[in-house]
């Protein structure tokens, strides 16, 4: 019999951002399993399944699920599912990484999700700031801000997410003279940085060149294998803010790099 839906309302990027979380924590689980975890029914839990095992998330077992690790190198997740993964640790790097700003500061601004929650942190510190950035979302929630002065450098909308990359962006980011970056990375793999987008590592790379200092907001899940192309190596970071679930020896190669490692401590916010 399967267990009665206790969060019906839940939106699917939800509970399937849940699933992937129990899948990386656990290895595999049976859709009873899955379904117990995120309070739904075993029919709702084989159609997410289905939906994540199509993207490239997961495989199928026999009765259940597991998640393909490592990943490939070109994966990308989807917008609104990568929004909802490590939840808690990205509110902690991001509000620890609006402590960074002061007023007047012109900011370059990546699309990743972690950003965003360093932009609504900043939000509630109220500082006159200069945004540069290629994210819809960051731009569209920065826009309703009325000390914040936001510039879009142009591209194309990639097909699927919610950010521009491509020229005239990139020549016009090169233009530019910021006091800060925000950026994230698709995977730390010792000193090196990777992207699974060609053209967003490009933007990117064009953004960290344009600032005075770069900070890195990654949660603990990007310590891991290279993706398919390099972003940069940690010398072109001044500082790492990430969740103090990331693994010691990968921070302590950071380190020897003489780059800033900060933890910040999510547990109160899941």
């Amino acid at each position: 019999m399967e267990h009665p839906a206790k969060r019906v309302d839940m939106v699917p990027a939800k509970r399937r951002a849940l699933i992937l979380e129990h899948l990386r924590i656990n290895g595999a689980a049976s859709i009873q399993e899955l379904a117990e975890t995120i309070g739904g029914s075993q029919s709702t839990v084989r159609r997410d399944l289905e939906h994540l095992v199509e993207r490239g998330y997961l495989e199928r077992t026999h009765g259940g699920a597991h998640l393909l690790q490592p990943m490939r190198a070109t994966f990308e997740r989807e917008n609104s599912v990568n929004f909802q993964l490590q939840r808690a640790e990205k509110i902690a790097i991001g509000r620890e990484a609006a402590k960074r700003l002061s007023a007047r500061d012109s900011v370059m601004l990546d699309s990743s999700s972690t950003v965003m929650e360093a932009v609504r942190a900043a939000a509630e510190r109220d500082l006159p700031l200069t945004l540069v950035t290629n994210s819809l979302e960051i731009a569209d929630f920065a826009a309703d801000i009325k000390s914040w002065r936001v510039i879009m450098p142009g591209g194309t909308i990639r097909a699927g997410y919610r950010h521009l990359a491509g020229e005239p962006g990139e020549a016009f980011i090169r233009t530019l003279h910021a006091d800060l970056c925000f950026t994230g990375a698709s995977a730390v793999s010792g000193t090196l940085l990777t992207d699974s987008s060609l053209e967003i590592a490009a933007l990117k790379r064009a953004m960290i060149a344009a600032a005075r200092r770069t900070i890195l907001l990654a949660d603990s899940s990007k310590f891991t294998a290279p993706n398919f192309c390099t972003l940069c190596e940690i010398s072109a970071i001044e500082e790492v803010i990430t969740d103090d679930a990331a693994p010691e020896e990968a921070l302590n190669v950071i380190r020897l790099a003489d780059r800033t490692v900060t933890l910040v401590h999510p547990a109160g916010l899941r």
